[in-house]
């Protein structure tokens, strides 16, 4: 059974400051927590993290390898992610420390591709759902 992550994106305000950070980077991307993930097989079937920018959700991308890094009080986990972010239907969410798990029923929808139509621009995606209106 497949399982998501969750988790605020700091330092960043923007999808474009976070490609911005990764800017000439080749391959995947590494993300560095302190704890390792009990479900981590749940998560690599088919598992992404999705990343909340300013009380909002986002984007996501695909979770491709965990590893623990260390051993003992200094162990840290490594994700290893899909350089590709995919657009998320903008969702409000709450600020927390670390990460969380989420439930593949209670994830945004992708934007754009599926329905074949252009993309929305995110400014607007997140004014249309805090009005009510998406």
């Amino acid at each position: 059974m497949t399982v998501h992550m969750i988790r605020l994106c700091v330092g960043c305000d923007t999808i474009e400051d976070l490609l911005d950070w990764h800017r000439g980077d080749k391959g995947p991307w590494l993300l560095h927590t302190r704890m390792t993930p009990k479900r981590a097989d749940e998560l690599l079937d088919g598992g992404s993290i999705y990343r909340i920018f300013k009380g909002m959700i986002l984007c996501r991308q695909r979770i491709l390898a965990i590893r623990t890094i260390g051993e003992g009080v200094t162990a840290q986990c490594e994700l290893e992610l899909d350089p590709e972010i995919i657009k998320v239907a903008p969702t409000p969410r709450r600020a927390f420390q670390g990460w969380r798990y989420l439930d593949p029923k209670d994830a945004p929808p992708d934007l754009g591709g599926a329905e074949g139509g252009e993309e929305i621009p995110t400014e607007l995606a997140r004014q249309l759902r805090e009005a009510g209106a998406w």
